[in-house]
């Protein structure tokens, strides 16, 4: 394969880490270390909305800022949903508690939203939604984790909801699990190596 900067459509340090170690074999650049940092409005109805509105916006901004290198974007949009809250916080999942909120408030209002309905365990699951732009085509690919959420923090490790998250056939949350068993379950792994496919088809 031709050499290529895969460009993440993210500043979500916990994302940008967890991509980086799923794509060892190429470049990996956040979109901030050559455009700034700076929010992209994500006015989408759905993951995949969202996630096509991130990398589009980023390859046009590369392209008018005649970006030199070659390039593919990469942008994820990905939460968890609670079928017993409605699907709550679904899209939201990264602005739960507020537009500037932390992966730390997000979960204690998720935590918070269990104990008001008196839920201490319940089915919910992750989505993540890639959208790859290159040469102003984009592709999208799906991936999905299922298990259940409980009403306390669990381990410290990975981000976002983790510490609350049992994935399916586990007794113990994403916040407690080891790396490679986390990485080989999540669902941005599942969307990661479809994206792979669709990347080698355009590099062929």
């Amino acid at each position: 394969m031709k050499n290529i900067n895969i460009i993440l459509a993210s500043s979500n340090k916990g994302k940008i880490k967890e991509i980086q170690s799923l794509l060892p074999d190429f470049k990996v650049i956040p979109y901030s270390d050559i455009l700034g940092s700076f929010e992209i409005a994500e006015t989408g109805l759905t993951f995949k909305e969202n996630a096509i509105i991130k990398a589009k916006t980023i390859h046009d901004m590369l392209i008018d800022t005649n970006y030199q290198d070659d390039f593919i974007v990469i942008s994820d949009d990905s939460g968890i949903s609670v079928p017993a809250l409605n699907g709550e916080p679904g899209i939201y999942s990264a602005r739960y508690a507020g537009e500037k909120a932390t992966d730390v408030e997000n979960l204690d209002k998720l935590i918070s939203k269990l104990k008001e309905n008196n839920i201490s365990k319940t089915k919910a699951f992750y989505t993540a939604s890639l959208a790859i732009a290159h040469n102003g085509s984009i592709y999208t690919t799906h991936g999905w984790m299922y298990g259940d959420v409980i009403d306390s923090k669990k381990g410290d490790g990975g981000f976002g909801y983790d510490p609350m998250f049992i994935p399916d056939d586990f007794d113990k949350t994403l916040g407690e699990l080891e790396y490679d068993i986390k990485k080989e379950l999540s669902h941005r792994t599942k969307a990661l190596n479809l994206a792979l496919k669709v990347i080698s088809s355009i590099l062929k």
